[in-house]
């Protein structure tokens, strides 16, 4: 596996004074300034705002392609350490009614990275054969795997969300799904998976416009679904969904990250820095050789 990104790109990358300054638009870190807090109303949630970030659409795109040296490089690291026999991997979890950008994150921040060390899963409506298994089968088959990052367009939380909206479950069957998730999630991190959880929160208007430029742009119309006015119909039910789904599943080992999108660049920037701070954290260095190199380049001069 190599990176995108050559020795030529990382000579193209700011020099450490420019790099702090776009860094130092962000008033506290990414992941603080984007971390659920509980008692907070998404209803009033300006989701055209950027919170932490001071700095305008090019300093953001600027930062990101700064940065998407360093994400591809630890991304390699991860992935030499999972062919060695380690255990870690990163599980990016994206939620978000139609048109929140979903699938515009996944390409232009995921797409960062060498999608050989990604494994990606879009979850719509169960098969016949995940629907004859609990909830959690399918979520449990995608995990990703030691050295990967894996990305979920949608993922378990559908049970508390799409489900209660619909009334595919009675209350107290979906209610139960709470403690069940924050379960599953606590198995998971212990395991060795960084858990970053993603709302990514579109107002009724945005939302509208974006479905809108799908029925007038012919290319688009691929993306339009009609069900999408029934979910539509039902806006403040899930953002009453989100908001219990928040409150009840963000925990220590996976936080939730609230994110503004009406302006994509803004929710590309988020999600591209939440990424960097998890590879960060697991803190690898390169894998040391299970072979003596200097026994290795004697033989290789003899060749």
């Amino acid at each position: 596996m190599s990176g995108r990104h050559s020795k030529q790109d990382l000579e193209r990358t700011p020099d450490d004074d420019i790099l702090r300054k776009l860094e130092g638009h962000w008033d506290k870190s990414p992941t603080r300034a984007l971390r659920w807090r509980k008692k907070v109303d998404v209803r009033e949630l300006d989701c055209n705002g950027t919170p932490g970030w001071d700095g305008d659409r090019d300093d953001a795109e600027r930062l990101v392609a700064a940065h998407a040296f360093e994400l591809a490089q630890l991304q390699e690291r991860l992935f030499a350490h999972g062919r060695s026999g380690g255990s870690r991997s990163v599980l990016l979890v994206l939620q978000g009614l139609d048109t929140a950008g979903k699938g515009g994150i996944v390409r232009h921040v995921v797409g960062l990275v060498d999608p050989q060390g990604v494994q990606h899963r879009a979850f719509g409506v169960p098969t016949a054969e995940e629907a004859s298994h609990g909830y959690l089968w399918r979520i449990r088959n995608a995990l990703p795997r030691p050295g990967y990052i894996g990305v979920f367009d949608r993922s378990h939380y559908e049970q508390v969300l799409v489900v209660r909206v619909d009334g595919l479950e009675p209350e107290e069957t979906w209610r139960a799904h709470y403690e069940e998730i924050n379960a599953f999630e606590a198995e998971v991190a212990a395991a060795g998976t960084v858990i970053v959880k993603v709302a990514l929160l579109v107002s009724r208007d945005e939302q509208k416009a974006r479905l809108r430029e799908r029925l007038d742009r012919p290319e688009k119309h691929w993306k339009y679904n009609p069900g999408d006015l029934a979910a539509r119909a039902r806006f403040g039910d899930y953002l009453d969904a989100y908001q219990e789904m928040l409150e009840q599943t963000s925990t220590d080992v996976a936080a939730w990250h609230v994110v503004p999108a009406d302006r994509k660049w803004f929710a590309r920037l988020a999600v591209t820095e939440l990424l960097l701070d998890a590879l960060r954290s697991l803190d690898l260095g390169w894998p040391p050789a299970d072979f003596d190199v200097a026994e290795q380049r004697r033989l290789l001069d003899e060749t």
